[in-house]
């Protein structure tokens, strides 16, 4: 008798991209990342757990072959193989729609853990796009994640919100749940980062944001018409003809996936507002 001893390949990483706050640019974070990660090589897999909503298959310009959704798959309805839609712009991609007409219940942990469990088997990345918020939908979406990349605005109420969801992440996923686990490997991707208003002090730098959420950086966004561009075309911003965003997200993607890159951020020359509004020395 004999035995194989060749190990296993090593099962997909499941990563949440989450926010407290709407609006700020989550989805076409979640968009940007899945595909700049399939442009690197890696089987990528994106879902949409926005029920109800269902945006993330129109920034991927996909809302035309949704067929079978999320939903579907999760009550038995359709197989997970029907619902998954091939990105005709790169081989590596696949996007799964979530339902318009659903709730949001919806969602019960055992069948969003079947799914995953399927596509950690054939994918190296499965990028969740979770609601905004703290509701169900996106308790689903980060319980069982392996990483977070929490996405907030450089103002005080969306770097607020973000800071009661990296709670979340830290006490109520399945990692915080198991006893000698790793927790969720959480960073912070600051979009809309806008330099002339960080000078004028509208803006928190990117040094005040840290201070208060206390995780690593993946990366800083700047404002760039090329994201509503991309997002009106159904493009992610990658995609897109070249701009500062699109780097800036592919400088992301490369950190993600364990490579050092510099990060590169203007604007951050004047006292920081966090230092200035409680009266703080440089």
């Amino acid at each position: 008798m004999t035995v194989d001893l060749k190990e296993k390949p090593p099962l997909g990483r499941v990563i949440v991209i989450t926010s407290g706050k709407g609006g700020v640019g989550k989805t076409t974070s979640s968009a940007a990342i899945s595909a700049g990660l399939a442009k690197q090589g890696h089987k990528t897999v994106v879902i949409d757990f926005d029920v109800g909503l269902r945006n993330l298959d129109m920034t991927m310009g996909c809302e035309r072959r949704v067929v079978f959704d999320f939903i579907n798959v999760i009550q038995g309805d359709a197989r997970l193989k029907q619902a998954l839609i091939r990105d005709k712009r790169l081989e590596n991609l696949s996007i799964l729609p979530t339902s318009q007409t659903r709730d949001k219940n919806a969602l019960t942990k055992e069948g969003v853990e079947k799914v995953l469990d399927e596509l950690k088997q054939e994918f190296d990345y499965i990028i969740c796009d979770s609601p905004a918020g703290i509701e169900h939908g996106a308790q689903m979406a980060m319980y069982f994640a392996d990483e977070a990349v929490v996405v907030t605005n450089p103002e005080v109420s969306s770097v607020r919100d973000s800071d009661r969801v990296l709670g979340l992440l830290n006490s109520q996923t399945r990692r915080a749940e198991t006893a000698n686990a790793e927790p969720v490997k959480a960073q912070v991707l600051l979009t809309r980062h806008d330099p002339a208003r960080v000078q004028s002090g509208e803006m928190m730098t990117v040094d005040d944001v840290l201070e208060i959420l206390a995780v690593p950086l993946l990366g800083v966004i700047p404002e760039s018409p090329a994201i509503l561009r991309a997002s009106n075309t159904g493009t992610p911003v990658v995609l897109d003809q070249p701009s500062i965003a699109g780097r800036a997200y592919e400088d992301a993607v490369r950190r993600l996936t364990g490579t050092e890159v510099e990060m590169r951020i203007e604007g951050e020359r004047r006292p920081r507002l966090f230092q200035r509004l409680f009266g703080r020395a440089s």
